[in-house]
């Protein structure tokens, strides 16, 4: 009832003549419209991967990859997407992923994305590289639900006073992206020789640098920022800063999960950042059941990359995965209609997961397990 009464409240307003060109039936539909929409230096930011973007394009295709082994006679004419992330219920198993510079897409950025979330009851990663900043996103949404993404500088005291501002601020948890010692190689940014536009900022860090010279810049803050010394050590560290629950992002082994338990963060985000980072790397889906497999339920494990349908959410749900997070399609549902864009593209994903898992066989997100799941032999 509920599914069908969102696709006619769509249709109703394609009739209104809201965006009539296109009839947004899918996430590849945002794409396109964003493709066609976007500025091509914008476009080819949010599109890059690195190198020749073989791990970006895998991400996807190891879905395709995947086959479902559908149960019958089920009865599952009630039926339910709710599931929790660190205790808290969300209404369905997809969120936000941290992406940055939404401003660029739609603008009020972070804040239409944080509303969008918070409407639809799930979870909101904000990008330590957001052009709005944490105490605007906490303001503009206060009732949602937020982690937030952060990034280890050579200069700590950056990292420490942003985590006591977003702790004060009620972030719910701390996700420490650990794979971006360095920032990949992604051609067009080279070669359009990415910058942000004058009026955008990374606000969260705004007068908290010296001037730098636009040579000195690199993604709105000066080159050289990041610390590629970072360790395990540094997850003690934060850890003796903050209450909040650590969860890693960008794991993609069953070795260094062991050892992201071994050190007590709370979570696991399986992670190659998109295809942003190292090129030939493998899809974060394949990775999955090994990193499920180790961690054996000792913390929640969670994932991003690659995910366009409700059939690719209830495929990463069976392998293992808590919950997934979505990065550029949000960016896509910006640029098509701000906050609006993001809902219809989280409530997309939220119809067409809920049919696939009743078509499968399943009543609720605790009946998908991995004997769902059925590997196409090649």
């Amino acid at each position: 009832m509920e599914r069908h009464k969102r696709m006619n409240l769509l249709g109703s307003s394609r009739e209104e003549g809201v965006c009539a060109e296109m009839a947004m039936v899918c996430l590849d539909d945002f794409e396109e419209y964003a493709k066609q929409h976007l500025s091509k230096s914008t476009w080819d930011y949010y599109e890059a991967g690195a190198d020749e973007c073989c791990t970006r394009d895998d991400n996807l295709q190891a879905y395709k990859r995947i086959r479902l082994r559908p149960r019958i006679l089920r009865d599952v004419s009630i039926n339910d997407t709710r599931t929790s992330v660190l205790g808290r219920e969300i209404s369905f198993p997809v969120g936000i992923a941290p992406t940055a510079f939404h401003c660029l897409a739609w603008h009020e950025g972070e804040l239409a994305t944080a509303r969008a979330t918070e409407a639809l009851n799930t979870c909101y990663i904000a990008s330590t590289y957001a052009t709005c900043s944490v105490e605007e996103i906490a303001a503009a949404a206060p009732n949602g639900y937020r982690w937030f993404q952060l990034y280890l500088y050579r200069d700590r005291k950056l990292s420490e006073q942003i985590v006591h501002r977003v702790e004060a601020l009620g972030y719910k948890a701390l996700v420490l992206t650990v794979d971006v010692p360095y920032t990949g190689k992604r051609r067009n940014d080279i070669r359009n020789q990415f910058k942000l536009p004058p009026h955008l900022k990374v606000k969260n860090f705004e007068g908290m640098f010296q001037e730098q010279t636009e040579a000195q810049e690199e993604y709105g803050i000066p080159a050289n920022t990041l610390d590629p010394s970072i360790s395990w050590k540094d997850v003690c560290w934060l850890q003796s800063l903050t209450r909040l629950p650590i969860i890693i992002k960008g794991i993609l082994t069953k070795e260094d999960a062991e050892l992201a338990v071994e050190h007590g963060v709370q979570g696991i985000i399986v992670s190659n950042h998109g295809g942003r980072q190292l090129d030939g790397g493998p899809a974060t889906i394949d990775c999955l059941p090994e990193i499920v497999d180790t961690v054996q339920g000792r913390v929640e494990v969670y994932m991003d990359g690659g995910i366009r349908t409700g059939n690719d959410v209830l495929k990463a749900i069976a392998l293992g995965a808590r919950c997934v997070f979505i990065g550029r399609p949000a960016i896509w549902g910006l640029a098509y209609k701000g906050e609006d864009g993001v809902k219809e593209i989280l409530n997309i994903l939220h119809d067409e997961f809920r049919l696939s898992m009743v078509l499968a066989g399943c009543r609720n997100v605790a009946e998908i397990n991995r004997n769902l799941i059925q590997f196409s032999r090649l």
